[in-house]
């Protein structure tokens, strides 16, 4: 997949809500002009993604998955959106896994599934998602 030339949105997916939170403040110190929403879970990602798309809105340009949440679990994500999802939505979306797990079959999996572009470790921080932006997209960060 090409990088895009520019990010404008970021859904956060985590059930934590404080980490949402904490991601969202490192986000934001980047000064780009992103918006930023999260999800719970994974259930409630997949239904934002899905709205944004059929209502033609903006989608989520990446996506910060963690694997451990309730309802729906990030593996579980996974295996609905590369179903549910059509195709041409998927391609505008970059996924990146988020995970305190250092389970070598989790690294296994994101490394082998064809949506998950990065893989990080929990915690985060400012520089972690500036490393993870300049990576996948075509932006400069000071």
């Amino acid at each position: 997949m090409n990088k895009f030339d520019d990010l404008k949105s970021i859904l956060l997916v985590d059930d934590d809500e404080a980490s949402n939170f904490l991601h969202s403040i490192f986000i934001n110190k980047l000064d780009l002009d992103i918006e930023v929403n999260s999800a719970l879970n994974g259930q409630e990602a997949l239904d934002f993604i899905l709205d944004k798309g059929i209502e033609q809105l903006q989608l989520p340009c990446m996506v910060m998955l963690d694997l451990r949440m309730p309802v729906v679990d990030g593996w579980k994500f996974m295996e609905m959106y590369a179903e549910q999802v059509p195709e041409n939505l998927k391609e505008q979306i970059k996924i990146v896994l988020v995970t305190i797990s250092d389970n070598q079959e989790d690294k296994d999996m994101a490394i082998a599934n064809p949506y998950i572009m990065d893989y990080a470790r929990k915690p985060l921080s400012d520089d972690t998602f500036k490393k993870l932006i300049q990576k996948n997209f075509s932006l400069s960060l000071a």
